[in-house]
């Protein structure tokens, strides 16, 4: 494309580089076809893992014998399934990818009789009866940063299929999981802190991954939970929490005023003029003691 000398030079430039940036594009999607490689699918987050260690740490974190059934999420062009299959003594690996072309192309270059991949979208699939058969499972995934809740209240579902596992998540999402305080800290934060136990581990670059995300992500171990104490009435007291944290800079007492848990007698004007924000999951079960049904 060659400059016009009717258009600013800043606009000329600007069009160069796009010019260029779309044959780059092209250019790498005709090398992919002709090394027999399915395209990368934006629309579907696929981001794929590069780096040999974050995955050897994925792996190490967790337990896995010859009488384990390991689960992923997506298998991409095969990076974290090879590695799976390759270090551990797994008894099976079942994978579960949306995109034909990349499950076909797995399909192919792994031949361990260890590995099935299901073409199955995760979020539609009925968790229970599709790993009834191995559990409890270890998942190991790099989960597609658009559904990653999603994913995650569906594994809180169905916990009881789990040991336990290690995933790769956004960066802020890891942060939020795990906070118990502060701007990241809320409903979402309590409730998968109940149902699991959640470590940080490795923080990832984007040039770990190809092609690179905007952000950067991080590991995630985890391990559901079974000793918390049950919560009375649980399903109100989680849409009781999103009442409370309606406006995270405002106090209790505003964020209550329009429902008629504020009407209920007993709670301490110390505790109402707190924001959601400064209380502990425990303090949010002793207020509901006051304010929940009374059986």
């Amino acid at each position: 494309m060659k400059p016009s000398r009717y258009l600013p030079k800043e606009i000329t430039a600007r069009s160069l580089e796009l010019s260029n940036l779309q044959a780059e594009k092209r250019a790498k999607a005709a090398r992919a076809e002709q090394s027999g490689m399915p395209r990368k699918k934006k629309g579907l987050g696929q981001h794929f893992l590069r780096k040999q260690s974050t995955v050897d740490n994925m792996i190490e974190k967790v337990i896995i014998t010859p009488e384990t059934s390991v689960m992923e999420i997506g298998c991409g062009d095969g990076f974290l399934t090879r590695a799976i299959l390759a270090q551990t003594k797994c008894k099976q690996l079942r994978c579960f990818e949306i995109d034909h072309e990349w499950a076909t192309f797995v399909r192919k270059a792994v031949t361990d009789p260890r590995l099935t991949i299901k073409l199955q979208n995760i979020l539609d699939m009925n968790w229970a009866e599709e790993l009834a058969d191995g559990a409890p499972w270890v998942l190991l995934a790099n989960l597609p940063y658009n559904i990653t809740f999603p994913i995650l209240f569906l594994l809180q579902k169905n916990k009881q299929l789990f040991q336990e596992g290690v995933v790769m998540v956004q960066e802020e999402v890891g942060q939020k999981i795990v906070s118990n305080y502060g701007r990241s800290y809320n409903p979402t934060s309590m409730f998968l802190q109940y149902h699991f136990v959640w470590q940080l581990m490795e923080k990832i670059e984007p040039g770990a991954f190809t092609p690179p995300p905007k952000v950067h992500s991080r590991l995630l171990y985890f391990k559901p939970r079974y000793d918390q104490a049950p919560i009375p009435h649980e399903e109100k007291f989680w849409a009781f929490l999103k009442l409370c944290f309606k406006s995270p800079r405002q106090t209790l007492r505003n964020n209550l005023k329009s429902t008629h848990y504020y009407t209920r007698p007993g709670l301490p004007e110390s505790i109402m003029q707190l924001r959601a924000q400064q209380m502990s999951f425990d303090d949010f079960l002793q207020v509901w003691q006051v304010v929940g049904p009374q059986d």
